[in-house]
């Protein structure tokens, strides 16, 4: 019998640890083993982990990188599945968990993400950037390295000789896939594994995030550049694909600034990141960091396999009890 380990990266996380947790629970596959790597937390991130039936393992935060908080978990994880979620992700339906490790009956699957979709305080353009990065049709051998941590699984046989790239300052998915890819495997992205990622994050850290991402690029592809040309057209294109858009949802009075910052900055630091000491591959650059287009999504475009029912996260049940039930 497969087994199945969740991996959770955390660093004070307590307004949104609880509810992946609660979510997790219910989840239709049963008996997943959940280890919490915590990169020294000073809120209840911890107690309130640890009300579950988890592992917990600290880090030092001086010696956190994405990649090492990754290994720790790994080495520690017993799953011939390994799966990761962020700690500030959470499931919509039961069958997520499900969904997400089903393509690794083919043994060529090295690697599946699953879908990411934002809430009620995502910033406008992190909707766009969403539905972007993860459309509603799915891609069972994606022919490009793109692939998100904060929701996927891979393959323990492949991680036990590939390792993550502890040295990164991000993208250590990407770095992984690429190299899994070169041995021949597949990439799968699976919407129907649907979680929402909560962002909200002021300029500041929206600017580190995508600077310290395109120093990672620049590391995995040392062949490419993201010139100043690149930032004007493409702050500019996508700044206008979402005027475009809210306009469209009657919403750009309320969204026109939010949206110009949240532009600027993505791309004034992936223009600086770049700078700090080729080209991107078309096709990952294009699903990096190309607008979302002028086509309007149809409802039912994308039917999902079968009829879910939504997790209900406004049970009034105690989390100590969940974690007792489980």
């Amino acid at each position: 019998m497969i087994k199945y380990s969740l991996v959770i990266r955390c660093y004070n996380e307590e307004k949104h640890i609880g509810r992946l947790l609660r979510g997790v629970v219910q989840q239709t596959l049963h008996n997943v083993e959940i280890i919490v790597v915590d990169s020294g937390s000073t809120d209840s991130t911890r107690l309130i982990a640890s009300q579950y039936p988890v592992k917990i393992l600290t880090i030092r935060p001086e010696d956190f990188s994405f990649g090492y908080a990754l290994n720790v978990g790994c080495r520690e994880a017993s799953g011939d599945v390994l799966i990761f979620a962020s700690a500030h992700v959470y499931p919509l339906y039961p069958d997520w968990l499900e969904n997400l490790v089903q393509p690794f009956e083919d043994p060529e699957v090295a690697l599946v993400y699953g879908k990411q979709r934002g809430n009620e305080i995502t910033k406008y353009s992190e909707h766009q950037v969403f539905a972007k990065w993860f459309p509603d049709s799915p891609n069972y051998n994606q022919n490009h390295p793109f692939s998100n941590n904060a929701n996927a699984a891979i393959r323990r046989s492949l991680w036990e000789k590939l390792p993550y790239d502890e040295s990164l300052t991000g993208l250590e998915d990407l770095d992984w896939a690429k190299r899994v890819q070169k041995l021949g495997y597949q990439v799968v992205y699976e919407p129907d594994a649907e979680v929402i990622h909560v962002h909200d994050e002021p300029v500041a850290k929206i600017y580190n995030r995508y600077r310290r991402e395109a120093i990672a690029l620049k590391h995995i592809f040392p062949q490419e550049h993201f010139t100043f040309w690149d930032f004007v057209r493409l702050f500019l294109g996508n700044t206008l694909s979402d005027y475009y858009h809210a306009h469209q949802e009657r919403v750009l009075f309320s969204k026109f600034q939010e949206i110009f910052m949240f532009r600027l900055m993505q791309f004034w630091g992936t223009y600086r990141g770049f700078t700090q000491r080729g080209n991107v591959s078309s096709e990952l650059k294009q699903t990096l960091y190309y607008p979302h287009g002028l086509k309007r999504c149809c409802p039912g475009e994308y039917p999902r396999k079968h009829q879910r029912i939504s997790i209900d996260y406004g049970c009034s049940f105690q989390e100590q009890e969940v974690a007792q039930n489980y």
